[in-house]
């Protein structure tokens, strides 16, 4: 029985909180998403307390084309609340917040959609809320993925950087090479006048 080792080279694992600088381009698109998402899901929350429906009723009230109810009300505010501190905060905070939400805010329109039309729906959802989560959790993920992941990220990007450190390095260096050898060819030219 024959055996062999495979060789893998060593690569750099590239986790979702790698370091941002903190006034990056990236850091105001998870700032607006944070931020836009959580003044909807603020207004939404606020004008379904202001209703005063049950808090637990199973038949909710119409705000804004959505059902509502005084569970939904109180958490719609709270996740409003907590975009809003994600915008504050922003850079990689912002971006892993949204992305967390956005996936929360889908899973919750998986789990209420099977809970329509039960007794166990005691936020009081109706397809409308299911299709509003879904629409607004992916473009939660959208705004927090934005400049992380993809195939054609620019190699100025910090995360294309983190993932090709070899690559980056080189064209860095041959960056550098350049702007060196620009300087002292201009400066030759200066002493042959």
């Amino acid at each position: 029985m024959a055996t062999h080792a495979t060789l893998h080279p060593t690569r750099r694992r590239i986790t979702l909180d790698e370091h941002l600088p903190v006034d990056h381009r990236l850091s105001k698109v998870y700032r607006v998403g944070a931020g836009l998402t959580g003044l909807v899901l603020l207004a939404f929350g606020i004008l379904g307390l202001i209703d005063q429906v049950g808090f637990f009723d199973t038949r909710g009230d119409t705000v804004a084309g959505l059902n509502t109810n005084g569970a939904l009300s109180v958490l719609s505010i709270c996740v409003g609340l907590l975009l809003f501190v994600g915008m504050v905060i922003g850079g990689n905070f912002a971006s892993t917040l949204n992305m967390i939400v956005g996936v929360a805010f889908i899973l919750s329109g998986f789990a209420n959609l099977a809970l329509l039309d039960t007794d166990l729906n005691f936020l009081a959802f109706r397809i409308q809320n299911v299709l509003f989560s879904f629409v607004v959790g992916v473009l939660l993920m959208m705004f927090g993925m934005y400049g992380r992941v993809g195939s054609a990220l620019p190699h100025d990007n910090p995360y294309w950087k983190a993932r090709h450190p070899g690559q980056a390095e080189r064209e860095e260096r041959a960056v550098t090479q350049t702007q060196l050898g620009t300087r002292t060819g201009t400066r030759g030219e200066d002493t042959k006048t």
